[in-house]
């Protein structure tokens, strides 16, 4: 399923520079709502910042982000035999994983193989066909990042970077790649920011419309 058009009205007007990466934002969408929309989940990754906007980013989908994101009577029906009440104190979700918070995963393997290829383990061991890899690195070039990347692209899995505005090894293997148009690893960040951000409020108005 694709969508034609994409309102960049209030990003744009509050992010004017931005306006050079609405066509790989929208790409990224339509990859994540195909995803979606066959099952899939995104798989989110990165270092430093980067690895804290992949959880940033899980968290404004597996909850609501802006829309109360009900429950609908076929879901609240699920629980009828087990608990009327527990529908009501949850809420539609789109599933997200962010890997560089499972910890004891990253340690053990670190250990035991090579740190360097940790995203490349988790990806092997948790991506799926209808999934969507997200590579978030400022540089392009950061080494576990790419590595994950090619193991979704093995296993056949879209995959999408977020990078600065330089080419980079991550732009040039991704299916689609978003740079934000800066140079500075802080400025790129305060970039990434509102792309994600629009992402998220764009996935929850066709999931989860009003």
């Amino acid at each position: 399923m694709q969508i034609s058009n994409l309102d960049y009205s209030q990003l744009i007007k509050r992010y004017p520079n931005l306006a050079v990466c609405e066509s790989s934002i929208l790409e990224a969408l339509n990859l994540l709502i195909k995803s979606y929309s066959s099952g899939g989940k995104l798989i989110a990754m990165g270092n430093g910042g980067s690895s804290a906007d992949a959880e940033h980013i899980c968290g404004e989908l597996v909850k609501s982000f802006v829309a109360k994101r009900e429950l609908s009577k076929e879901e609240i029906s699920l629980f009828s035999s087990i608990d009327q009440e527990l529908p009501f104190k949850i809420q539609g979700s789109l599933p997200a994983i962010s890997l560089g918070v499972q910890h004891s995963t990253i340690s053990a393997f670190s250990n035991d193989m090579t740190a360097v290829y940790h995203f490349a383990q988790q990806i092997w061991g948790l991506g799926k066909l209808n999934d969507v890899v997200l590579g978030i690195s400022t540089s392009g070039n950061s080494a576990n990042v790419v590595h994950g990347i090619n193991v979704a692209r093995a296993k056949g899995i879209a995959t999408i970077g977020l990078t600065g505005e330089k080419e980079s090894k991550l732009s040039s293997i991704v299916d689609v790649c978003i740079k934000a148009p800066a140079l500075l690893t802080h400025h790129i960040q305060e970039l990434h920011l509102p792309i994600y951000h629009c992402l998220c409020l764009e996935l929850e108005n066709y999931f989860f419309p009003k």
